[in-house]
């Protein structure tokens, strides 16, 4: 009787230290997702309606409703970001392009990725470094070879997606690149 409760005792403490322990590179490679769009604003509100065209990089993890706990972990773990319920499912997103470039791609350069979510982690990376180096400038300000780029790490990126949306405004891009 005594080896069967210390053996009950033993795979308990290892349970706990192996089991329960918080991995959020697990949770990215299941849920995670790194996001780079080219985006269309028109703005409504100002006379004639101006559109403007940039490029977007957004880091996001999707749970049902039941984990938003685990997403506000992870805001606090991660040090910015923003946690949202939509119909059944919490979001926690980082969209500024300095925290993703500060804090979120250090992170994932120190904390593996399983082989899939590597790959399009580091082309997404370095999407980041291009928009983050381009921050606070026209799109029509830059390099036409950093805008070309970023139109090969998209569609590159597709192919490490779960679930790849067919881009909107990537043919705009195209357009607006050649003609800078």
């Amino acid at each position: 009787m005594h080896d069967i409760h210390t053996l009950v005792a033993q795979l308990s403490i290892w349970y706990n230290k192996n089991m329960k322990k918080f991995n959020l590179a697990t949770i990215v490679n299941n849920d995670g997702c790194f996001d780079l769009q080219f985006r269309k604003d028109t703005r409504h509100d100002r006379t004639n309606s101006p559109t403007y065209y940039r490029w977007k990089t957004q880091f996001i993890i999707t749970a049902s409703n039941d984990n938003i706990k685990l997403l506000e972990k992870i805001k606090k773990i991660i040090g910015c970001g923003e946690v949202s319920i939509s119909k059944d499912q919490a979001r926690f997103s980082v969209q500024k392009i300095s925290d993703i470039f500060d804090i979120v791609v250090p992170y994932f350069k120190k904390n593996s990725l399983a082989d899939k979510k590597k790959k399009d982690f580091e082309l997404w990376s370095k999407a980041v470094d291009i928009i983050h180096k381009n921050k606070g400038k026209n799109l029509s300000d830059w390099k036409k070879s950093e805008v070309n780029s970023l139109i090969e790490i998209h569609k590159s990126s597709a192919k490490y997606k779960n679930k790849p949306r067919t881009p909107k405004w990537l043919d705009m891009a195209k357009a607006f690149s050649k003609t800078n």
